[in-house]
């Protein structure tokens, strides 16, 4: 027992060590129950707040010896990015707490049927485009958004109110491919707005199974942290609330154990026999024999093989990742510059128009002024033409001298 538990602790300090800096901070701290989580309660969506919000549907969180429910909620979205909800495994006779996180794609959730898109594998309630989100309305209650789209979604998967992955009665479901690729490249976990949203829930007592019996007054709410606000809704029905603790042997009485589900696996449900899904042989908690150095050295070897292997995977998708960023940035900065193209084009046309749009007042104006000028003209000369008539008849015609024919010598006398 003692050697398969060193075994694990190794080749976890490995498998960490070997995780690239920006995966690092995806690895986060979880709980592990005793007792399993109640059904998921039945209830409305609100109406969306506006573009680039996205729907993360509630959860069961544990904390002070209870389950709370964290109402779902529509959260202001980082651009590019999906929401992949939380949920509970069970494994190693315990009930363990897997944190959602935020990614170009959508992970593993354990199949649960969430409702609103997440139908246990995939997101059907919309995807992003040039940095704006589209809305599935088939699914989603939006009214006032710029992009919708209708796509009648098809669930492949049984619904019911189940709210955990394996164990007894739980969701029996296993990641894709393309699934554990989503879970291993990087992500960035829940923004501040829903850390503080679950604090919330944390402090309202009314929130707790234990008093509400799985049946929440606040099931949902239009914002992070509105639990007063109007459009907080419900719980329309739920199942019956009857808290039956796992078997362990290990582990006395129903206190919550801090474990650390994603270090061991971040993609893969949990178990319900214990099994360890990154390949160790040798999980604690299982009688295995004991295990010589060349095999210890071989196992370690192949899980360093496995590391590297899924290293240059992350390499290859966080360069994918940049590429993606950088072309949409071009087109970005293309549509910027034929924008500010087409701007000035309207703005040359708007200048060319407002120029002729003076000319021709200047054009009217001085038309205005001619006619005016001439109408000034018009009773000067008419008083002339009057005034020329009066004159010629008070006035003496112009005497004419006539050149009188001077006298011709008469002609003398012929000669005698």
């Amino acid at each position: 027992m003692r050697i398969a538990r060193l075994i694990t602790l190794v080749l976890t300090t490995v498998f960490v060590l070997t995780i690239p800096v920006q995966s690092r901070s995806q690895v986060a701290v979880g709980i592990s129950v005793q007792i399993g989580p109640p059904a998921l309660p039945v209830y409305e969506q609100p109406i969306c707040p506006g573009d680039g919000y996205i729907w993360t549907p509630g959860y069961w969180a544990y904390g002070d010896d209870d389950y709370y429910w964290v109402p779902g909620t529509w959260v202001l979205a980082p651009v590019g990015l999906l929401w992949t909800p939380g949920y509970w495994g069970f494994q190693d006779e315990a009930y363990v707490w897997y944190p959602g996180y935020w990614g170009p794609q959508v992970g593993f959730y354990g199949g649960i049927y969430y409702g609103f898109g997440y139908v246990g594998t995939g997101y059907e309630g919309g995807y992003w485009n040039n940095g704006a989100f589209y809305y599935n309305r088939s699914v989603n209650n939006v009214r006032s958004v710029t992009n919708v789209y209708n796509k009648t979604v098809v669930n492949n998967v049984s619904v019911n109110n189940v709210s955990y992955n394996g164990g007894p009665g739980g969701v029996n479901a296993r990641p894709t491919a393309a699934e554990q690729a989503a879970a291993r490249a990087p992500h960035t976990p829940a923004i501040a707005a829903q850390v503080q949203h679950e604090q919330t829930a944390r402090g309202n007592r009314a929130q707790m199974a234990a008093v509400n019996h799985g049946k929440p007054g606040v099931a949902a709410t239009v914002k992070p942290g509105e639990f007063n606000s109007k459009g907080a809704v419900s719980a329309k029905a739920a199942a019956p609330y009857n808290p039956a603790p796992a078997k362990n042997m290990n582990r006395p009485g129903n206190a919550p154990v801090e474990t650390n589900p994603e270090a061991t696996n971040p993609s893969q449900p949990a178990s319900p026999r214990g099994e360890n899904p990154r390949g160790n042989t040798n999980p604690p908690g299982n009688a295995n024999p004991p295990v010589d150095a060349k095999r210890q050295q071989e196992q370690q070897k192949t899980q360093q093989k496995q590391d590297q292997q899924r290293q240059k995977i992350d390499e290859r998708q966080q360069q994918q990742l940049q590429k993606s960023q950088q072309e949409t940035q071009k087109q970005l900065q293309e549509q910027q510059k034929t924008q500010q193209k087409q701007d000035q084009e309207h703005q040359r046309i708007d200048d060319r128009q407002q120029q002729e749009m003076q000319k021709s007042q200047q054009e009217m104006q001085k038309r205005q002024q001619n006619e005016t000028e001439e109408k000034k003209q018009q009773p000067q000369t008419e008083q002339q033409h009057q005034q020329q008539p009066r004159q010629s008849e008070h006035s003496n015609p112009p005497e004419r001298h006539e050149k009188q024919p001077k006298p011709q010598p008469k002609p003398e006398q012929e000669e005698k």
